[in-house]
């Protein structure tokens, strides 16, 4: 086996984990699940592991323990990165900021869980914190799918001289990011004030006594739709003048929007079971971690503008040096 293969598994194991990590905690929130454990951070209710655990003690304890094991697989990917990757090699950038995040990731956690925003706390300040959660999130899968892609072999990115294109992809970031906050928000509406129907659904959404979680739902099919849109004509345009693997990926992140699109409007009619919640979440991810690889591809260093016909697109292959133990130069 190739000596570089082993960490190259192991970062794209660390992504699809952390996936899993993620998923879990949307479900520690739409099942109200989040004050199992009480006002106690790392502690679960002053006890290491519970003696006598409630339901929603396991489903919180549970989260904690995943949680604590997604930190540590970033930190032996980051460490193992820098110990194998030469000095300037992308994946180093990739590993420690996928590090920071995670330790940021920690703290928001700690942080609902100590100032009491779980739960039933209906809040702005919970709020606020969802939508740091959810941006800090997507910052953390980001950075380790880049490690992972600089790992497979892609090249470093380079945004100096590249202002409209990296354009299109920042625009395209941000508008995911928005969509992605308010529905955050939506979700956590749709946790604390379920509906019993759907006109009864619609109805709180209009009216301007109901909480303003409630109404801030509104927003969110808004966005998303905006965000979708945008998305869709940056991928069409990337796999229009692309060929092979990067085409690919332009198409499967057009499908991506369009399911969670769908899987959004299904979402509201079916107002917001569980289940559903968790499909539309991970359908975000996905989406997101496609486009931020797509823009990788397409601000590679050496490459040229996405918009021009006839560039060359092979997909990153793993490359392994003459010295076994070091990753390849950038």
């Amino acid at each position: 086996m190739p000596p570089l293969l082993p960490l190259v598994r192991y970062a794209w194991g660390v992504l699809a984990f952390n996936l899993g990590v993620i998923a879990w905690g949307a479900y520690v929130r739409a099942t109200r699940s989040g004050a199992g454990c009480g006002a106690h951070w790392p502690l679960c209710n002053g006890e290491v592991i519970p003696s006598s655990p409630t339901a929603e003690m396991l489903v919180e304890f549970s989260h904690r323990v995943t949680s604590g094991l997604a930190l540590v697989s970033v930190v032996v990917l980051a460490v193992w990165v820098w110990r194998t990757c030469a000095k300037g090699h992308p994946a180093r950038r990739g590993a420690a900021w996928a590090l920071v995040f995670m330790l940021a990731e920690a703290a928001v956690g700690a942080g609902l869980v100590l100032f009491e925003l779980v739960a039933d706390n209906e809040t702005m300040a919970r709020a606020l914190f969802m939508a740091v959660h959810l941006v800090n999130t997507f910052g953390l899968i980001a950075w380790i799918a880049l490690t992972a892609w600089w790992l497979t072999g892609g090249a470093p990115v380079r945004l100096r001289g590249r202002g409209a294109e990296a354009g299109w992809f920042v625009a395209g970031a941000a508008a995911l990011l928005l969509a992605g906050v308010s529905g955050a928000i939506a979700a956590l509406g749709d946790t604390l004030y379920p509906a019993r129907s759907l006109f009864e659904a619609i109805s709180a959404d209009l009216s301007p006594t109901s909480h303003v979680l409630i109404r801030l739902r509104l927003l969110h099919p808004a966005l998303a739709i905006g965000a979708g849109a945008l998305v869709l004509l940056v991928s069409f345009r990337a796999g229009r003048h692309v060929t092979g693997g990067p085409r690919r990926l332009a198409h499967a992140l057009a499908a991506l929007v369009l399911v969670q699109l769908v899987a959004g409007f299904v979402n509201v009619l079916l107002l917001a079971p569980v289940w559903m919640q968790l499909v539309h979440l991970l359908l975000a991810d996905a989406a997101w971690i496609a486009f931020v690889l797509l823009g990788a591809h397409a601000l590679r260093a050496g490459s040229r503008q996405f918009l021009l016909p006839h560039e060359p697109s092979p997909m990153p292959r793993v490359v392994v040096s003459a010295e076994p133990s070091r990753c390849p130069e950038p």
